[in-house]
């Protein structure tokens, strides 16, 4: 088949939602379909589409929908779609209706959904190969944040909370991801001079955000709001353990009994959490233990089995919707 996915994301961003893009393409054509990625949809003719970001992504849905009623639309819902604008945003909401199929990235997305969509709704979580090994640094207990420095992802929480730790300890924090504005950039070098053990490293090459990664004791993942964070799988693979905001979304991926949760925007709890992981031997493995028992969700066989069936549904069912209309021409 012929398949347009599309993603607001530019080429070249290291975004979350180009990451998966990528990665989906790369699955499909594997299983031997054509795939185009486009930021907006070309108008060229498709035999599915699966576009990325209900409110962003909506003109091109829209325009898919008007051009090939009745052919597959796969729409993945984002953490900002879930949480935020199937709310209040009328494209968004329109999205929802237009899709044959939508997607969401952890056990407890399709929950944000009105009851009358969910049965549509298909979970596939993301995978990540695991980085290659890398010894830890042995003059610091390094932790790292990683992600674009926006309002979304409460950005500057790890950094609060390490401003407040005794200063006996190890821990520093190495925060990588791209400023998204002037003002962003300016806060993270405020931080870096007043706090000496947080440094902000900015947008990195893949390959070398995974070393750093993967010579990481911990990772944080501090977000306001969630869809399934590609962080999170890439820590899991990488057998780094994480502590994360106790938002749905990070809930959906680590699971509702994860040891390693803290309140959204509580420095002070961050803190004590991270002070364990550090002091406490018995406690940081069992975040390990925890991270290690998800490890079978994100591999990439599971990604792209969970692609081949929702295709396959999505085919199936605009089948059975086609059919009929075809009989009803032939009378």
């Amino acid at each position: 088949m012929k398949i347009s996915i599309v993603t607001p994301a530019a080429a070249r961003s290291r975004n979350g939602n180009r990451n998966t893009a990528t990665r989906w393409a790369g699955f499909l054509r594997e299983l031997g379909h054509k795939v185009e990625v486009e930021q907006q949809w070309s108008g060229g003719p498709a035999d599915v589409m699966i576009a990325l970001h209900a409110r962003r992504s909506h003109p091109s849905i829209r325009a898919y929908s008007e051009s090939f009623s009745g052919r597959p639309l796969v729409v993945v819902l984002t953490g900002t779609d879930l949480y935020r604008d199937i709310r209040s945003d009328p494209d968004a909401q329109r999205s929802l209706s237009l899709a044959t199929h939508l997607v969401v990235l952890q056990e407890l997305g399709a929950m944000e959904l009105p009851t009358r969509f969910r049965s549509k709704t298909r979970t596939i979580y993301q995978s990540a190969r695991a980085a290659a090994t890398a010894s830890p640094l042995t003059g610091c207990f390094e932790v790292v944040v990683s992600g674009h420095l926006r309002e979304e992802k409460d950005p500057f929480r790890t950094a609060a909370a390490v401003a407040l730790l005794p200063p006996e300890s190890r821990i520093r924090v190495t925060h990588m991801g791209g400023a998204l504005t002037p003002a962003m950039a300016a806060e993270a070098r405020g931080w870096m001079e007043r706090e000496p053990r947080y440094r902000w490293l900015g947008e990195l090459p893949r390959w070398r955000a995974l070393r750093v990664l993967a010579r990481s004791r911990l990772m944080v993942i501090s977000s306001r709001m969630e869809g399934g964070a590609n962080v999170v799988c890439e820590a899991i693979a990488s057998r780094v353990p994480v502590i994360a905001s106790r938002v749905r979304g990070n809930v959906g991926m680590l699971g509702p009994h994860y040891p390693g949760y803290y309140p959204l925007a509580d420095e002070r709890a961050l803190a004590r959490l991270l002070a364990r992981a550090e002091r406490d031997r018995a406690y940081y493995s069992a975040l390990a233990r925890a991270c290690a028992a998800r490890a079978k969700l994100v591999t990439p066989d599971r990604e792209r089995d969970s692609l081949e069936r929702l295709l396959a549904d999505a085919c199936a069912t605009s089948q059975r919707v086609r059919k009929p209309s075809r009989q009803r021409a032939a009378a």
